[in-house]
């Protein structure tokens, strides 16, 4: 069982905000930024896929309806968001496995998934956080599974990057860029990992990434 008393950050940054997230999102247009992360992935019917640190669920709804065929799982912290999350996913009559869990202990078997998605959650995590969540998602990929996620550049600019900025450590975001991250993929095991667009929006600098599991 998870430890829900582990300390964490919530996707809006406190409790009291959580009402106001997916309001909040949509107006800054986040969806079109999922979308891309979706098409990036390249899903395909019968695909196992993860999203990590899934919060109130918009990637995970993305997901779903863009490839009905996949059978997908998605993680949180935060038992408030995934009722949410859950009560979204009911709504919209979506088959979607929702668990509470940390990215640094994941409740899944080696080898379960072809995909790993993840969107605006790695700045979430302390610096020495990463390494141990991206090892534990190179665990639970498949030989030739991916890793695929977004999240803002620690130079970002922007509505999001400055909110991320008051809630995060300065120095969590700057992993994400000048290719830190990527290093640390590769130092988790990932072959071909890589930054595959960066773009600038109203909520900040936004940086995608692709990481392979290989075959062995």
């Amino acid at each position: 069982m998870a430890d829900t008393h582990r300390h964490f950050v919530p996707a809006a940054g406190s409790d009291w905000l959580l009402p106001f997230y997916d309001p909040f999102t949509r107006l800054l247009g986040t969806e079109s930024f999922l979308r891309r992360l979706v098409e990036q992935a390249r899903l395909a019917p019968g695909q196992r896929v993860l999203d990590l640190g899934c919060g109130t669920g918009a990637l995970t709804l993305v997901a779903k309806r863009s490839q009905p065929g996949i059978a997908i799982a998605a993680l949180d912290p935060d038992v408030k968001a995934l009722a949410r999350a859950r009560h979204k996913a009911e709504r919209a009559g979506l088959a979607i496995d929702f668990q509470q869990g940390f990215g640094d202990s994941l409740p899944f078997a080696d080898a379960s998934f072809d995909r790993v998605l993840s969107s605006f959650m790695f700045h979430h995590l302390e610096a020495a956080q990463k390494p141990a969540v991206l090892r534990e998602v190179r665990r639970v990929l498949r030989p030739g599974g991916e890793l695929h996620l977004v999240d803002f550049g620690g130079a970002g600019h922007g509505i999001g990057a400055f909110l991320a900025r008051l809630v995060h450590r300065e120095e969590s975001l700057r992993a994400n860029t000048e290719d830190a991250l990527t290093t640390l993929m590769r130092e988790a095991g990932f072959t071909e990992a890589a930054e595959t667009e960066q773009r600038n929006s109203l909520v900040g600098a936004l940086i995608y990434y692709r990481a392979t599991r290989s075959g062995a």
